[in-house]
This record gives structure tokens, sequence and C-alpha cells, in this order.
């Protein structure tokens, strides 16, 4: 009897340690790996991305790697099964590596102007050329009526602001025809004749998904603002709202460097919640995302112009900086409103 206790102890203790070690483990790694979806992982964000990795190293000692990405689903992978430690998703992402391992979970997300997160909100848009954008006008009011049965252009999937809302509005719009009343999200993934849309295209990033739009690909598409600021311009009307004209820039980087001059109108506009930063909890201990926290939050990062970007800068950085805008901590249950879209 003595015998098995001894040895039931042991074998608890030797569990504990194992624990305790691999905890330790996470904090005390030399390399830390962050993704990046499609629309962040452009060469034209790398200076951006690297200014992150440059603080992050000084403070914490560690060598800070940066996977890039061409599709949504690795990056949200990487993040759930532990090859990236952290990663820069939208709300839907975030939601969907949660899914998949609930030790991912939300670190910071960048504020609206106020500095707090009763703005951190963003911009949902539906497109059209700007020569076809009468089609979608009653007098002065827009209307996403004539989208159906056009080539429509989506980003990915597991795009928060590129799919799954702006899915939601059409199904929630349409549904209410009768000839649309069984509408849902799924019977908007593929075009076809007897489909909602006659051909469904994915940009991969907002920004194919523009381009998508801007070359003839697709007659309307779904993009959100932040990811198209730095190609685009406002050159009619009033920003982020129907009705607004963008032009792309004369010096647009890939890929918006084939449609240099091309004009798009918003018909739809839709608020979002703000991507955030997230970290897997496998690999990262309590100790290191205190630290990582610490570092988010800093006036180091919020001060720092190639991460937040001062209004009337060319630099393309990640944020727009016009007033108090930074990076804050967030909770999981901040993200329940867009859960509650897939419900």
């Amino acid at each position: 009897m003595k015998r098995t206790l001894l040895f039931l102890l042991s074998f608890v203790m030797l569990v504990v340690f194992a624990g305790c070690s691999a905890s330790a483990g996470a904090g005390e790694k030399d390399t830390l790996t962050i993704a990046w979806l499609p629309n962040e992982s452009g060469a034209d964000l790398t200076e951006a991305r690297d200014e992150i990795g440059k603080v992050i190293e000084e403070k914490t000692g560690k060598k800070v790697e940066h996977q890039t990405t061409t599709d949504y689903i690795v990056a949200i992978e990487a993040v759930a099964n532990g090859n990236a430690d952290m990663a820069f998703l939208g709300a839907q992402g975030y939601i969907e590596a949660h899914n998949k391992n609930d030790k991912v979970l939300p670190l910071v997300v960048p504020t609206g102007a106020s500095g707090t997160l009763e703005d951190a909100v963003y911009y949902s848009w539906l497109a059209v050329d700007k020569d076809n954008v009468d089609d979608y006008q009653n007098g002065k009011d827009f209307k996403i009526d004539n989208i159906q049965g056009k080539k429509f252009s989506f980003v990915s999937n597991s795009s928060t602001s590129g799919f799954k809302v702006p899915s939601t509005g059409i199904v929630d719009y349409f549904s209410k025809m009768g000839e649309f009343k069984d509408l849902n999200a799924e019977d908007l993934l593929e075009g076809g004749e007897d489909k909602f849309f006659s051909e469904v295209l994915y940009g991969g990033s907002h920004q194919g998904s523009a381009v998508n739009l801007l070359s003839g690909k697709a007659d309307v598409a779904a993009f959100c603002d932040t990811c198209v600021n730095n190609y685009v311009e406002l050159v009619d009307g009033e920003e982020n709202r129907p009705g607004a004209v963008y032009q792309v820039k004369k010096d647009a980087a890939e890929p918006f460097n084939t449609v240099v001059g091309k004009e798009f109108s918003l018909i739809s506009v839709t608020p979002v919640l703000n991507a955030p930063f997230v970290f897997n909890a496998e690999t990262v201990n309590e100790d290191l995302k205190a630290q990582l926290l610490e570092i988010m939050t800093s006036d180091e990062i919020t001060n720092n112009e190639k991460i937040f970007v001062p209004e009337g800068s060319e630099f393309s950085g990640l944020f727009k900086k016009s007033a108090d805008e930074r990076l804050v901590e967030v909770e999981d249950t901040w993200f329940n409103p867009i859960r509650e879209l897939s419900k």
C-alpha cells in the first residue's frame, strides 16, 4: 500500500513538474512568430511589420519572425496550432481560431479616435464601378436590390468585413422578399444560373477583391476601408458613406498599380469591430503575455509613426493616427456581436 501511494505521489509530482516546465518553456522560447493575414502581408507594409517586431525584440530579448501569408486559413491555422505565437486577425478570423483552439485569445485592438473601444470600428464596403452607380440608386438613396444576378467579389469566407458582415447584410435585406425568403449565407458562396449571384469571386485579400472590381472581373465587390486606404483617395462625397467616390492613386503599389486612376463608388457601408492582435496561451505564458501587453499598449508603439501613421503622411503603415488612436487591451466577449452573425 505504501509503495503504491509513493508511486502515485511521485507520478503526480512528475506531471506537475512537467506542466511547470512546459509553461516556463513557453515564456523562455527564443523566437516569437507573428502571423499576418494577406491584407497586411504585402511588401508595402514590411517596415510597419518590422517596426513592431523591433520593439518586441528590444523589450523581450527574443527574436521576432514574421509569417506572411497569401490565404486567410493559413494565418488562422498557424496561431491555432501553435506554429505562430501571435497573429493579427480580423474579428471573424479570431473567432475561427478560438473555436479551433480556445487557448487562442485576444490581446489588443486599435482604438478609434477617442483612444477607447467605444469607436474601435472600421467599415465594410460594397462598391461598384463609378460609371454604374446609377443602377444602385433610387433618387438620393442607395439600394442593393440590383446586386442580385451580378458578378460579385468577396475577400475570403473567413473575412469579417469581406464576407461575414456583407453576407449577413445581404441575407437580412433580401430574405424579407418573398422570392428570397429562404436565402442564407451559404447560398452566396458560389455563383451560377440558379444561384443568387451569376458568378462569385474571392480576392484572397481586401486589395485583391477591390482589384477584381476595378479590373472588370466583378460588378460588385466587398472590401474594407482600412485595407485599401494606402492605395486610394476620396475624390467626391463623404468618407465612409454611400455615394462616396474613391480613385486609385497614381503611385499606388501592387496590386493597384494595374488599375491606377480607376474610380469606384460605395453603395453600402457597415461599421465593423476592429481587428485584434491575438496570442496562443499554449506557447505564450502569463509572464510573456504581460510583457507583450505592456509593449503593445505602450507610448512607444502609439507614437511610432511607422505603426500609427499621422494624417497627411505618404507612409504605408498599419493604422491611421488622427487623434488619440492606440492599442488597448481587449477581452474575448467584446467580439460577441460578430459571433451573433453566425447564429
